[in-house]
């Protein structure tokens, strides 16, 4: 049975967020992605009018997707301190599964100059903000302020992204356990401190 047209395309695109994960945005290059995916070159200008831009561009929403999907599952927990524990598990595995290898594809993106494509900072900005505005959402219903849940939400993202830079560069767990176990303290106090304390339940 002969590939689906689409077939290439979506190989294309998981290679190239697998390579972003890995090497960053400037290493991500259209022949690299070629390789790692098998996909056949004329299919580049094809699938992908706008070349490597495009590429990168909707590897960076496939990723952002995907750990958006994760972050939802882990926000359905009952309780929001261990659905923020599950979300720091989360990376910490992928981190120990890849040998510390695969960071993430967005921040990827976001550290590098993209002076000829502005918009992949933009894309990574967005995914960002989806990702805060899930952990807001949680912190919400659980009693917190709408600022404060939004505040909170961008200092988690902060907090794991940050982590996972460095545990890739010390190729230890450490620094993704000492944040998480934090930021378990402070959420801990914080949501039994807020007026809504009594609305869910708490760890």
């Amino acid at each position: 049975m002969s590939p689906r047209k689409s077939d290439s395309r979506d190989r294309m695109i998981l290679s190239a967020a697998a390579l972003l994960r890995e090497y960053g945005a400037s290493a991500t290059s259209v022949d690299r992605v070629l390789a790692h995916s098998g996909a056949p070159r004329g299919s580049v200008y094809q699938h992908f009018p706008g070349g490597r831009a495009q590429l990168i561009d909707e590897a960076v929403a496939l990723a952002g997707d995907f750990i958006t999907g994760l972050i939802d599952a882990a926000m359905q927990a009952d309780d929001p301190v261990q659905a923020v524990d599950a979300f720091f598990a989360l990376w910490r595995d992928r981190l120990v599964e890849s040998g510390f290898r695969a960071g993430c594809p967005i921040v990827a993106v976001a550290v590098e100059t993209n002076d000829d494509a502005p918009q992949l900072a933009r894309a990574a900005a967005a995914v960002f903000a989806r990702w805060q505005e899930a952990l807001a959402a949680l912190f919400l219903r659980h009693g917190l302020t709408e600022e404060r849940s939004r505040r909170l939400g961008a200092f988690i993202i902060a907090a794991v992204e940050g982590a996972v830079i460095m545990c890739r560069a010390e190729q230890s767990t450490a620094p993704i356990e000492a944040a998480a176990a934090e930021i378990h303290d402070l959420l801990l106090h914080t949501l039994r401190d807020s007026p809504g304390a009594g609305s869910g339940p708490r760890s």
